[in-house]
């Protein structure tokens, strides 16, 4: 597929950043051609535009307060007197998140560890279900950005490093969330591959590398027929992605033909004119700029109310589509709980990854299922998702510990060490004077406690200060400093999905300082609201830590097997500053695994880590985010009830030092507002093998119970590019999932930047013991293609290409090479 650009075209891609700024400044807006402004709508939507009045239009383009909401992020309201509704618009990437009780699912990138898109139907349908079900119109998901950067603290919510794989999920979870009547939201459209300075970072990329690499997911999207794309924070190349022509209209909508509506992320619109007329057509939350500020800039003649016609034009004509204008929406569903529950429980056992497995450490079998200690915070608390915007309120969610006995049955014993403590002890009694019990401090409604004294400590320690609270955050002073001020911006919500909440609900926050020996001022101020309030100060230190490692040390002595349970908590709104274990865990494994080799762990972390411990371990089962059935996915793999099926969508670097982004501040977080794409269209697997890197793990890397045999590749052009046939067989005693990958060489003839090898295709495969199974997976010529940044359009890499097919991005088993022509 090529596109053929007129020298006007061309001035308007992202490699002509200055005509989009300029466009930006114009004064006033030109009227849209007649063909422009109305295509692609029906007569009723064309009727309403005819009646609604300029309040009633603007109203429709922007964000407001629901009289009745339901917890949800966003609302539109309707116009009564002609029959529009109102929207509501409800976060979502692993759940519908309102106050309400719903399925809270594994997080995408635990679904997409299982390479298969109908399952990610399967998923997009529950939430789809229960969104229409919890009173929504609009999901704000899903999220398709790359993992560019493994600190990325959204990382979680989205799907996979290679494009590929990215597209083929969204589009799927689109056409599942869709096919229920919800309508979708891709997002962030585009290039938000972090979260530090998202609001501002200037994301400098060519044209080349953003069509390659970052644009496929969502044209993948729009090709689904996606309702709604939500345009990003960051700049790109100079320019805001919610007022940058080139991305809302050059490419979405001229190249794409992209027929429904943009919106903002929340608070990430800048201007008036400049953004209405660039493509944007609706301002969320609120109406700062498309509200009262675009009526008046329609009175002065500054914007054309044909821009105005024309964003609510492309809302219309979504909810038309969907039933919302004329009364053809089907009834709102019961909520199926059970469904929900069952495919949430599906998905977190087909994408549960085995990254290590010696000495068949796993399944738990014989005496290792009959004497085990599980240790670690999350071995007893579920883990149910990340913070920020992916928070969903499920209605249950079991600790491992319980699935884990109820799984080993009465004849086994089961112990349970902390190990790591998350959320606390009491202070002494007799370290504060005057005495004062911190443990449940309750104050009455509409009163302010104050407690002033000093807190003497034994020894010099580190103190890590954990505040617990059920109101208004108390303030605590120590020698003067504030522990737990106020975030700035939105940093208040998004504290992470486990650390941020004891187990009792009460909200909690910690801050830890080096404490001398000797006295230390205190003082504590807690006020309480119309609800009263209620809180606890708690404290971890160098000394308690030590003795529960002891105790989980002597736990895992006494077992034959160890499940450690380590945790990783991510949110929007914050990266990540390292990809090593938070807190002491490290230093935890290594204790236990001194005492026990037989020590399984199982990492709920939302990204990749890296693994110092690893030789020392027998077993690493990723786990990610697992969602409200996590702990029963877990239990299954562990005893080898089902094999584990996933496999890695993202590389694992080693350390901090050995992934693509390292050592380049540039690439990540950014120099002086700007983060560049240096490293090109190798993102991911394509920098390790550009660069002959050896990653902790590759890319589609995933271990089964079971073993597998591949032969017989056999490679056949078609006119939709290529039919890569080969033959898979289990050669095991148990039967297993095998997810077969295809991968594809560069063209000789493309005088272009192209990978050593990207993925091509992919089979997801349940085969029974001794099953030999012959696939076909055809390589589309989109794949086999490369975007020419001069043309301004894809050109096919033609010549002796390789492929392979193997079992990950280094596991690469069969090899052979075919010709690629016209």
């Amino acid at each position: 597929m090529s596109h053929t650009f007129s020298r006007r075209s061309t001035l308007r891609m992202l490699g002509g950043a200055i005509a989009v700024a300029a466009a930006a400044t114009t004064p006033r807006s030109a009227p849209l051609a007649h063909a422009e402004s109305r295509s692609g709508a029906g007569p009723r939507v064309e009727g309403l535009i005819g009646k609604l009045t300029l309040d009633e239009k603007i109203s429709l383009l922007h964000g407001a307060t629901d009289p009745n909401s339901l917890g949800q992020a966003g609302y539109v309201p309707g116009v009564p007197r002609l029959g529009i509704p109102p929207l509501r618009l409800a976060d979502g990437p692993a759940g519908v998140h309102v106050t309400r009780h719903a399925t809270a699912l594994p997080a995408p990138v635990l679904l997409a560890s299982a390479f298969d898109p109908g399952l990610a139907r399967r998923y997009g349908q529950v939430i789809g279900r229960e969104g229409r079900a919890l009173g929504q119109d609009v999901l704000l998901s899903p999220m398709v950005n790359l993992i560019r950067t493994p600190y990325a603290g959204r990382n979680f919510e989205t799907f996979s490093e290679d494009p590929l794989l990215a597209g083929d999920l969204v589009a799927a979870e689109i056409r599942g969330i869709q096919g229920e009547g919800l309508i979708a939201t891709v997002k962030h459209f585009a290039l938000n591959n972090q979260e530090k300075d998202r609001q501002s970072v200037d994301v400098r990329i060519g044209e080349h590398t953003l069509h390659e690499v970052e644009l496929r997911g969502f044209e993948a999207a729009v090709a689904a027929r996606v309702g709604a794309v939500m345009g990003a924070y960051n700049k790109i190349n100079g320019t805001y992605a919610c007022e940058n022509k080139a991305l809302l209209t050059d490419v979405l909508r001229d190249q794409w033909g992209f027929g429904g509506w943009v919106m903002t992320d929340w608070s990430a619109t800048h201007s008036t004119a400049a953004a209405l007329t660039a493509g944007l057509d609706m301002e969320m939350p609120s109406g700062t700029h498309f509200g009262a500020a675009l009526k008046s800039a329609v009175r002065n003649g500054s914007v054309s109310q044909t821009y105005v016609d024309r964003a609510v034009r492309r809302l219309l004509t979504v909810m038309d589509r969907f039933g919302l204008l004329d009364g053809s929406v089907p009834p709102r569903p019961v909520r199926d709980a059970k469904a929900g529950a069952a495919v949430a429980l599906e998905v977190a056992k087909a994408g549960a990854t085995l990254l290590r497995n010696e000495k068949r450490a796993l399944p738990l079998t014989g005496a290792a299922a009959r004497s085990i200690a599980v240790v670690g915070p999350t071995g007893s608390l579920p883990f149910v998702s990340g913070g920020g915007s992916a928070h969903v309120v499920p209605d249950h969610a079991e600790g491992p510990l319980d699935a884990i006995r109820s799984r080993a049955g009465q004849g086994a014993h089961v112990s349970y060490s902390l190990g790591e403590d998350l959320f606390g002890k009491p202070l002494p009694a007799d370290a504060l004077s005057p005495p004062l019990t911190t443990e449940a401090q309750g104050v009455a409604a509409g009163q302010t406690w104050t407690y002033e004294g000093t807190l003497t400590v034994a020894d010099t320690d580190e103190w890590t200060f954990v505040i617990h609270y059920s109101g208004m955050r108390p303030k605590v002073l120590i020698d003067g400093e504030d522990l737990f001020p106020v975030a700035p911006g939105y940093g208040e919500q998004f504290s992470g999905g486990l650390v941020s909440a004891a187990p009792d609900g009460l909200s909690v926050r910690r801050k830890t300082l080096h404490l001398t020996k000797g006295a230390h001022k205190v003082g504590i101020t807690a006020k309480a609201g119309s609800g009263g309030q209620l809180f606890r100060l708690r404290r971890v230190t160098g000394a308690s830590r030590a003795r529960d490692v002891a105790e989980a040390v002597e736990a895992a002595r006494a077992a034959h097997s160890v499940v450690l349970f380590a945790y990783e908590d991510a949110t929007e709104g914050l990266d990540r500053t390292t990809l090593a274990l938070p807190g002491h865990q490290a230093e935890l494994i290594k204790a236990v695994t001194a005492v026990n080799p037989r020590t399984t762990v199982v990492l709920n972390t939302s990204s990749s880590t890296s693994m110092p411990w690893l030789r020392r371990t027998a077993a690493v089962l990723q786990m990610y985010y697992p969602g409200q059935e996590g702990a029963a996915a877990t239990a299954a793999v562990l005893f080898g009830d089902c094999d584990p099926g996933g496999r890695l969508t993202q590389s694992f670097a080693v350390d901090d030092d050995h992934h693509p982004l390292a050592g380049d501040p540039r690439r990540y977080p950014g120099v002086k507002g700007t983060e560049e794409y240096a490293e090109g269209v190798h993102v991911g697997y394509r920098w390790y093998d550009a660069k002959g890197v050896r990653p902790l793990f590759p890319f589609g890397h995933g271990l089964s119970y079971t073993t597998f045999a591949y032969d017989d590749l056999r490679v056949h052009r078609t006119r939709q590019g290529l039919d890569v046939s080969f033959a898979v067989r289990n050669t095991g005693r148990r039967d297993g999932i095998e997810v077969a990958q295809v991968y594809v060489g560069p063209s000789p003839r493309l005088r272009l930047d192209q990978a050593v090898r990207v993925l091509g295709g992919y089979r997801r495969l349940a085969l029974r013991a001794g099953e030999r199974r012959r696939v076909t997976v055809p390589v589309a010529a989109r794949t086999l293609s490369s975007w020419d940044a001069k043309k301004h359009g894809w050109v096919l890499g033609t010549g002796r290409r390789g492929v392979w097919v193997g079992a990950s991005s280094r596991d690469l088993r069969l090899r052979t090479t075919v010709e690629v022509s016209a």
